[in-house]
């Protein structure tokens, strides 16, 4: 899949449509009221949006619909992995903390790859609302997008739930671990 062009072939186009479809399927809990047909009508007219999807399937996102905005016809994808997205994971914050590390830097930044791949990184209201429809990240945690005050002091959120109840924590934005990655959200 070529990258730098953000747009699939329509073999492709096929292919995750019905990865899509078929989860859709699957989960209906996360999306009542909701009908594929709108979906993939309005999926079918952004092709760089599909490609941004194909790319959360392809870093292990598993992106299914979670909510319609009924404000601005939106239809809200999430990262739906039970355990934060394998293909992202072992990455700092940002760009920022990833050039402040000396030593041991890691590949990426959760903001370069989000930016790169066409998504946001959850909130902490989006994470919270990801967990009400089902129980994920019960071993990994996902980086969320960390409120500016924060940032300014060199610390980031990220989010897990254990013990049966959900856990917003900070680390230093430098920081990276192999069973942490970040969920994203794309709007269609």
């Amino acid at each position: 899949m070529d990258h730098t062009k953000k747009s699939l072939s329509s073999e492709q186009t096929k292919e995750i449509l019905t990865i899509l479809k078929d989860r859709f399927e699957k989960n209906m809990n996360r999306h009542a009221g909701v009908d594929w047909s709108w979906v993939e009508k309005k999926l079918s007219s952004q092709s760089e949006k599909l490609w941004s999807l194909s790319e959360m399937e392809r870093t292990g996102g598993e992106p299914d619909v979670v909510a319609y905005d009924a404000k601005t016809g939106a239809y809200n994808f999430y990262d739906c992995s039970s355990e934060s997205p394998l293909g992202r994971r072992s990455l700092c914050y940002d760009r920022q903390a990833l050039d402040a590390r000396k030593a041991n830097k890691p590949e990426n930044s959760v903001m370069d790859i989000a930016n790169a791949l066409g998504i946001e990184i959850l909130t902490e209201e989006e994470y919270n609302q990801l967990q009400k429809i089902g129980n994920f990240d019960l071993k990994t945690s996902s980086w969320l997008h960390t409120p500016a005050d924060v940032r300014k002091l060199g610390g980031a959120i990220f989010g897990d739930r254990r013990y049966d109840r959900i856990f917003i924590y900070h680390n230093g934005a430098d920081s990276y671990y192999a069973a942490r990655g970040f969920r994203g959200s794309l709007k269609v």
